[in-house]
């Protein structure tokens, strides 16, 4: 299998809503940072589409970017618009949910 290539984003001025484009009936996602210590990841839902509830072993900071979403924590519901900003604890389960076509930016704290 050939080596893919990662691109080089640092140094670089980037507004994240013009890194992943809305496709109808889905969910496109694109990681800028992977390291040892986390994540950050570019998603771009189509209207209606969600993750289902899951859980994740690490703090994550879920900031809408465009668009509307309702994320739910352990339950309770959250109703996020674009320059708005949730941080989900470890360990407990949630879910997102496209109230609009929404694109969110993801950072995964791996401490």
């Amino acid at each position: 299998m050939p080596e893919t290539k990662k691109e080089n984003l640092t140094e670089r001025v980037i507004d994240p809503r013009d890194l992943v484009a809305y496709q109808r009936g889905s969910i496109v996602s694109r990681m800028l940072v992977y390291t040892k210590s986390g994540t950050i990841t570019v998603f771009a839902f189509d209207a209606e589409e969600g993750l289902s509830e899951h859980t994740a072993p690490y703090d994550a900071v879920l900031q809408i970017i465009d668009g509307e979403a309702l994320v739910t924590i352990a339950g309770t519901e959250y109703s996020l618009k674009a320059g708005d900003l949730i941080i989900m604890p470890a360990k407990k389960p949630h879910a997102v949910h496209a109230v609009t076509q929404f694109k969110m930016m993801l950072t995964m704290i791996h401490a």
